[in-house]
């Protein structure tokens, strides 16, 4: 199994060098007194440890044990609560809550980045408390004040955890065709009635109380997804002082048998007339279920990169050790029967694959954390909305994009192990079991595009496309002149001026036949994911540049990221024009066939 270690070097890099994080919350009247660099790193280094000698030795006792449920309750793998009580312990679930509920009221960025700990180390695992999070920002944003008091104490100390309660058998991403139904109650609360599907930390034996939201229709409600509300469902009501009171009447009908993340039990939640409590305007409810679904899909987009991080530490201590043949340019190793499989070009490909996804995955969620934290926090309400219009744009992409690489490293680690990658000991193939997931939830890969494409940009009109394109224009204007700097700025700039064009390609061809958009939706998403991260990579090695100019000593690591910068502009943006050249085909032979012609 990989001895996960948490790269705090690189985190450090990222935030502090890259990012100027300590600035950052200094610009926040929120953060400006209270987060310092100091601060920063403190828990970082204490997530680390909990990480290394908590989470990741319980992984593959996880995997192996899974989740087991008998008469509606469930009991998670071994060790599993002891763990989630030292994470409690540590402060953990509080951190980015508000104080008045007893959170520390830290920035949602930092809370990311040991997120990206968690996952690396545990996915499985991080996914009751991860659910929790989201559960807390959907009541501190739409909930009542009575709301907040009753649930946020106990789900921000951890006592509770929570979940979303989304989809359901026939309906999969198209909510607007669910049938849960909420009917009033004459105290004013509802009785909830239906059954909710792939419920992730549904039920579980790790806290005393589970707080499920869920979509729900009310009478004579609107069809479609104008029709639905969002509801606030206990697995034990609560009485008015906070104390529990009797059982509702969920119950969980059973777990999923699944490809991976076993330790972590996939329901089905049952409701049968359950006590629920709405939250937010009736028929708003989806609306108000973005407030968590954003946050779940920034979740998502860490499993990519910690997939691609986990996997690479697995692969690339693998790749030192293991002897096989000798290096086509001379023995490298002549006292050993064998080199090394490090020295080989392929195997390096594979690395250096595996470490160009990981970092430019790290720079790209720790970015869009640092514009989630304006969205909330920033000043004025134009910075406000001049950052959600970045997050909206960068979200669907950091959360398809980056499971797809992610789980693309995962594959490449099970190749660098060869034979033994394929067999569970090593722990490489439970990777890939465990990421492939992250391209489905939250929405697939193939949802995500059309949001990508559709919505945010078509939609737009363009707009917000311009507006990242417009960050990115700004610093190849500021290194145009940099002569090392040459090799990433030109490319980079000839990638944005297609990126434009090509959008006005398919909005054009879109004019004339709608499906044009679906057609190079998928194609379109890898473009942008690729340029996007080769923004963050040409950033990274202008940083890098400086640092060594500036004298460092750690010559080595800025070396390692220039590089990597060069071998991600050389070998893997160039992926980029067989996305353009499949985009120009457009939708013709898509939908040459009818359905009736898909014959077996």
């Amino acid at each position: 199994m990989p001895q996960y270690k948490a790269p705090l070097r690189d985190m450090q890099f990222v935030l502090h060098e890259l990012l100027n994080i300590e600035q950052h919350y200094a610009s926040l009247p929120a953060f400006a007194d209270t987060v310092s660099r100091e601060l920063v790193d403190q828990y970082l280094e204490t997530a680390a440890d909990f990480c290394e000698n908590e989470l990741a030795p319980l992984n593959q006792i996880g995997d192996r044990e899974g989740c087991q449920w008998h008469d509606g309750v469930v009991t998670t793998p071994t060790g599993f609560k002891e763990a989630y009580q030292k994470y409690i312990e540590l402060g953990f679930p509080s951190l980015t809550a508000e104080e008045q509920y007893g959170g520390q009221a830290l920035p949602n960025s930092l809370g990311s980045v040991i997120s990206e700990m968690v996952g690396s180390s545990n996915w499985a695992w991080g996914m009751y408390p991860g659910l929790s999070h989201g559960a807390v920002r959907t009541i501190e944003h739409h909930g009542s004040d009575q709301q907040k008091n009753t649930y946020l104490p106990k789900l921000v100390s951890g006592e509770w955890t929570g979940t979303m309660c989304l989809t359901e058998s026939h309906a999969g991403s198209d909510l607007g065709i669910i049938r849960t139904k909420a009917e009033p109650n004459s105290d004013g609360s509802y009785a909830i009635s239906g059954e909710k599907i792939f419920i992730s930390a549904g039920e579980h034996d790790m806290a005393e109380n589970i707080v499920h939201i869920v979509l729900a229709r009310l009478p004579g409600a609107p069809r479609g997804t104008k029709g639905i509300s969002l509801f606030i469902v206990p697995k034990i009501n609560v009485n008015a002082d906070g104390s529990l009171a009797e059982r509702n009447a969920v119950r969980c009908g059973s777990i999923e048998h699944k490809m991976g993340i076993h330790g972590n039990a996939t329901c089905v939640i049952n409701f049968d007339q359950a006590k629920g409590y709405l939250i937010g305007p009736e028929n708003r409810g989806l609306n108000c279920m973005f407030t968590f679904m954003n946050t779940a899909r920034i979740g998502t987009a860490i499993q990519g990169l910690a997939a691609s991080e986990s996997s690479f530490q697995g692969a690339v201590t693998y790749a030192r050790e293991r002897l096989a043949m000798r290096a086509l340019s001379g023995a490298k190793n002549p006292d050993k029967e064998a080199d090394p499989i490090i020295v080989h070009p392929a195997v390096r490909n594979l690395l250096l694959t595996q470490k160009a996804f990981a970092e430019g995955g790290r720079a790209l969620v720790y970015f869009l954390s640092q514009y989630a934290d304006l969205v909330e926090h920033a000043a004025t309400e134009e910075a406000r909305q001049s950052a959600d219009n970045i997050l909206s744009f960068l979200t669907p992409i950091a959360k398809a994009f980056l499971t797809e690489t992610g789980y693309e490293a995962a594959n490449k680690g099970v190749q660098v192990f060869g034979g033994h990658g394929f067999i569970s000991e090593h722990g490489m193939e439970q990777i890939v079991r465990d990421t492939r997931i992250a391209c489905l939830y939250e929405g697939t890969t193939e949802i995500q595009a059309l949001d990508l494409l559709g919505r945010k940009v078509l939609q737009s009109k363009g707009a917000l496309l311009k507006d990242f394109i417009q960050i990115v224009t700004q610093f190849c204007e500021q290194h145009k002149d940099n002569a090392q700097l040459a090799e990433f700025i030109a490319p980079l700039a000839t990638h944005l001026k297609q990126w434009g064009d090509i959008t006005n390609q398919i909005g054009a061809k879109a004019q004339e036949n709608p499906d044009e958009v679906g057609a190079a939706a998928v194609d379109y998403l890898y473009f942008s994911g690729y340029v996007t991260l080769a923004y963050f990579w040409a950033n990274m090695a202008a940083v890098a540049q400086q640092k060594l100019a500036e004298g460092s000593t750690e010559t080595a690591f800025y070396g390692a990221k220039i590089n990597t910068a060069k071998f991600y502009f050389s070998k893997i943006l160039p992926r980029t024009r067989a996305h353009t050249a499949i985009i120009n085909t457009g939708v013709g032979t898509l939908m040459a066939l009818s359905a009736d012609d898909f014959i077996i």
